[in-house]
């Protein structure tokens, strides 16, 4: 026979499962936030989604677009997206994405954007359109110059 739970305990039973979910989300922002100091974030090969938070958000984007096979581009992420200047710095002024050229809408937007080395860092307004762009490699005090001198235009 099934005994009617009490409020109480039903109350005690609610609990114990929302907690546990809750503090995993708790952590789950404070890593993020972590995240965020220690390397830039990308969104991978989707140019549409980075549009639709650009326009959201109110915020440039900035690109790498790069090739697997790209010595300079490979330094780049282990060095100057790293950076912890650079990742709050562009963390929180852009929507960063970083599509590999070679794949999927990659040599499309290649075609379009009219790339011709890598890596090239491109950063465009939320409409999609061009504002500033660099080829090669750069370090960190350089990349924040540049996202400085996209954001006065």
């Amino acid at each position: 026979m099934i005994k009617k739970l009490r409020p109480a305990y039903f109350a005690l039973l609610l609990l114990s499962i929302i907690s546990p979910i809750a503090a995993n989300a708790q952590n789950q922002k404070k890593q993020q936030a972590a995240d965020e100091g220690k390397h830039i974030i990308f969104i991978e090969d989707q140019w549409n989604e980075a549009l639709k938070q650009a326009s959201a958000q109110n915020k440039y984007i900035f690109v790498d677009a790069y090739a697997t096979w790209c010595g300079p581009c490979k330094l780049l992420k282990l060095t100057t997206f790293k950076n912890s200047k650079a990742a709050v710095f562009y963390n929180k002024n852009f929507i960063n994405i970083a599509i590999d050229m070679e794949k999927g809408q990659g040599p499309e937007l290649a075609a379009q954007w009219g790339l011709q080395a890598y890596p090239t860092l491109i950063i465009f307004n939320s409409s999609g359109k061009a504002v500033l762009g660099t080829v090669g490699y750069i370090k960190a005090d350089d990349l924040i110059r540049f996202g400085e001198e996209a954001l006065k235009k």
